[in-house]
C-alpha cells in the first residue's frame, strides 16, 4: 500500500495527516473550514484516496495559514507515498462538468512543481472559505507533491460547481496519473 503519514505543526497550525493512494475514498477530515473538508472529501472520493486530517489553525486570523499548509502537507503526503514512482503512468487530465461548469485539470507526476490555473470567482467567500486561498491551496500542493497541475477552469458561473469541478477533476486526474502498470519509471531520463 501506497500510505503516507504527515505531522506538521507551527505557531500557526497543528496538522496530522495520512493518506492511502490505493484506497476506496473513505475520509475523516476535521479542518476547521467546512468548505474545504466538503471539497477535500470530493477529492479523495474520486481519486480513491483515503485520507484522515485533522488541522487546528489560527481561524481567529483567517483562514490563509491552515488552506497553505494544509496543501503543503497534503503534497508532502502525497510525494511520500508515491515512493520512487516506479510503475506510474505519470500523467493524468480530465474534463470534469458540473451542471454549467466545466474544469480541465491535468497533471505531470514530474517532480518539476508548475502550477498554471485560472480561477476566477465572482464571490469573496464559499461558505467560511477566501475563494482566493484557492490557489494557495494549488500551489502549496502541486510544489510540497513535486508535480506540474494544470486547473483551466472553461466554463461556469456558480462558484460552487465551478471550484467543485475542479477538485472532482484532481481526484481523478491523481488517480490516472498514480495509477501501476507501466514497467520502470515514465521517463527518457530514466528518473522523475
Amino acid at each position: 500500500m501506497r500510505e503516507a503519514r504527515i505531522d506538521r505543526k507551527t505557531l500557526e497550525t497543528d496538522i496530522h495527516l495520512t493518506l492511502c493512494l490505493d484506497g476506496t475514498g473513505t475520509v475523516n477530515l476535521a479542518t476547521g473550514i467546512g468548505f474545504l473538508d466538503h471539497m477535500l472529501r470530493t477529492m479523495a472520493f474520486h481519486g480513491g484516496i483515503d485520507l484522515e486530517l485533522s488541522c487546528l489553525g489560527d481561524l481567529e486570523v483567517d483562514n490563509h495559514h491552515s488552506v497553505e499548509d494544509i496543501g503543503l502537507s497534503l503534497g508532502a503526503a502525497f510525494k511520500e507515498a508515491l515512493g520512487d514512482r516506479q510503475g506510474i503512468k505519470r500523467f493524468g487530465s480530465t474534463l470534469t462538468p458540473m451542471d454549467e461548469a466545466l474544469a480541465l485539470v491535468a497533471v505531470d507526476i514530474s517532480n518539476r512543481p508548475f502550477l498554471v490555473e485560472n480561477l476566477v470567482f465572482s464571490r469573496e467567500k464559499l461558505g467560511a472559505m477566501e475563494t482566493q486561498d484557492f490557489k494557495e491551496f494549488f500551489r502549496a500542493f502541486a510544489f510540497s507533491a513535486g508535480i506540474t497541475l494544470h486547473i483551466n477552469l472553461m466554463a461556469g458561473e456558480n462558484d460552487h460547481h465551478k471550484i467543485e469541478a475542479v477538485f472532482k477533476g484532481l481526484g481523478r486526474s491523481l488517480r490516472e496519473a498514480t495509477a501501476l502498470g507501466d514497467k520502470g519509471v515514465a521517463s527518457t531520463k530514466g528518473v522523475l
